[in-house]
């Protein structure tokens, strides 16, 4: 599978429909739980929330697809961890194909997961799971929508 490298526009617009677009249910820190029949309920993240974020594509090496879902898998508890990061999806795009989203409050909290727990796992483990070098985009949030 060949891949390119993401145009600013089609980060956006990824990053837009990951956030805009998500299915099953959603927990809040106070316990309420919205599902897709009431998703429009949900409330609104304040837009000072999540002003910049990464967009972050990974290419697996043949044979090693299924390490990089588990890489990823096994890297949420540390991105629940980052009082920074607002939001963090681990996404499938292909068969060999994955990547990262998250949203920061401002690019302090950015820098500070650019040089945490999981971008250091991950740069540990490029050169036996990834194919080639992670593309790491910073990209500006225009709009979010996430539960609370």
């Amino acid at each position: 599978m060949k891949t390119s490298r993401l145009s600013v526009r089609n980060a956006v617009t990824l990053g837009a429909a990951i956030l805009v677009g998500l299915t099953g249910a959603c927990s809040s820190s106070d316990g309420d739980t919205w599902s897709d029949s009431n998703m429009d309920e949900a409330p609104i993240v304040e837009e000072s929330s999540t002003q910049v974020g990464l967009l972050v594509r990974l290419e697996a090496k043949p044979g090693k697809e299924e390490a990089v879902a588990s890489f990823l898998k096994n890297a949420l508890p540390l991105a629940e961890e980052e009082s920074g990061t607002v939001a963090w999806f681990a996404i499938r795009l292909g068969p060999s194909t994955f990547g990262v989203y998250d949203a920061f409050p401002n690019d302090a909290a950015r820098q500070a997961h650019l040089s945490g727990d999981i971008a250091s796992a991950l740069m540990a483990s490029a050169p036996d799971l990834l194919a080639e070098d992670p593309v790491i985009e910073p990209i500006d949030v225009l709009a979010a929508k996430l539960p609370r």
